[in-house]
């Protein structure tokens, strides 16, 4: 595994988890803009300290008022947080929404929360419920009108996985999770599983409560298929899953370079195909599918990889398109930056189909940059939007990128910012 999917170190967990929570429980707008090409600006929104979180893995959601909802798996009390960037006419504020704790509760959120059909927040953990292998969650604001920025929201653990037995997987990893139009909930996890290398799932109201139904279970080196689901799943307009494995499938040498699949709906259960297997042969679009994939009005899928094949450039920008012959793979752009690691999140698509996205350490000083690829004459066109310096503005980009109704643009950083921990960032055009 990269040094972006590495556990922090002790030393640092235990400093962290030593600092009062009572210190700076909100923490007001940190501003640093930078004005850029194309009349765009740069500007952190908030810089994490400890005690709001530290080393945000996943992106954030924006809600109609503009407000910002993310996780980060270390700070707050013990095992991370769940936080709210609340929108004011005078910039941000974080109101910390939940302070993981572990002790047999959800705990270290690697992915990111969304808002589910009811209007509530739902989101993974990588470790805690029952045997420590990760939680589904939901989270709801306090059931009277909260005075105070400190009110802290309701958790409520819909399933921990019991990986170890074999018939079920764990560490959902760094995924958001998807629902169905009848409120059932998918999702995927890196590891365990009868074959080790990951799984799908379902979960689907029962009694009160959430019954997990697996769909599929990754085969890895003992076949083709794929392993290690790191990232979430989505739905085409035919109600097909599709997703990523970062390794596995039948090319990359002895463990693969990882696959795109579909999941079909057959009867009473799923159907699994590979639709690529990476790196096609004669193809320059890298390996390790880290990120997960996004889809148009047309059913195309876009994706990246984060390393090229030989392992020392930053990967790719693709598109898979469906076609009478099965799918038809597109290399969009290739990061050709040595000893670099390019997106590990997801893409995001604005409304005349230009994408955005981040690769973790490229750009001009090698700790990630943020990119544009324009639709320009059956082509594409790419721009550098932003250069990460490790500096106040942060370093390591590795969630998913968000766009508001407007245009602007929103993520997080792993590392940098102010005390090294991380920040929320946008970028406006």
């Amino acid at each position: 595994m990269t040094n972006h999917a590495q556990h922090f170190t002790s030393a640092l967990l235990s400093r962290l988890r030593a600092t009062a929570f009572a210190v700076a429980l909100v923490f007001a707008l940190t501003s640093f803009p930078v004005h850029l090409a194309q009349a765009q600006t740069f500007t952190v929104l908030h810089t994490f300290s400890g005690p709001d979180g530290a080393y945000p893995y996943a992106g954030v959601t924006v809600d109609g008022g503009g407000n910002l909802y993310g996780t980060t798996p270390v700070g707050g009390l013990k095992d991370g947080t769940v936080f709210k960037l609340r929108r004011s006419s005078s910039g941000y504020t974080l109101n910390p929404l939940y302070s993981f704790t572990g002790y047999g509760g959800p705990a270290i959120p690697y992915g990111g929360v969304i808002f589910g059909p009811d209007g509530t927040l739902y989101g993974t953990t990588n470790e805690g419920g029952a045997i420590g292998l990760g939680t589904v969650f939901n989270m709801r604001p306090p059931a009277t009108v909260c005075k105070t920025a400190l009110c802290p929201w309701t958790i409520n653990q819909l399933y921990a996985f019991q990986g170890f037995d074999g018939a079920d997987g764990g560490n959902p990893e760094y995924g958001e999770v998807a629902f169905d139009q009848a409120g059932n909930i998918y999702g995927t996890t890196r590891n365990y599983g009868p074959n080790g290398d990951g799984m799908v799932y379902q979960l689907s109201r029962s009694s009160g409560g959430w019954t997990e139904n697996i769909l599929y279970n990754f085969r890895g080196v003992n076949g083709s298929d794929g392993a290690w689901p790191d990232h979430n799943v989505i739905f085409d307009s035919s109600g097909n899953l599709y997703g990523t494995t970062s390794s596995g499938g039948l090319y990359g040498g002895e463990y693969g370079g990882g696959t795109v699949f579909r999941l079909t709906p057959s009867g009473s259960g799923w159907t699994e195909s590979v639709i690529m297997n990476f790196p096609p042969p004669g193809s320059n679009v890298g390996v390790y599918l880290q990120a997960g994939l996004i889809i148009d009005q047309a059913d195309n899928l876009y994706g990246a990889t984060s390393f090229s094949s030989g392992g020392y450039e930053g990967g790719s920008v693709f598109e898979l398109s469906p076609s009478s012959n099965g799918w038809e793979l597109t290399v969009l752009y290739v990061f050709t930056e040595d000893n670099s690691q390019g997106p590990v999140g997801n893409l995001v698509m604005d409304n005349s189909g230009n994408l955005y996205g981040a690769t973790y350490a490229a750009g001009a000083f090698g700790w990630g940059n943020v990119f544009k690829l324009t639709r320009s004459g059956g082509g594409w066109t790419y721009t550098d939007l932003y250069d990460f310096t490790e500096g106040n503005d942060g370093a390591l980009p590795s969630g998913d990128l968000t766009m508001d109704a407007s245009g602007n643009l929103y993520g997080t950083t792993q590392k940098g910012g102010s005390y090294g921990l991380g920040v929320v960032w946008e970028i406006t055009p």
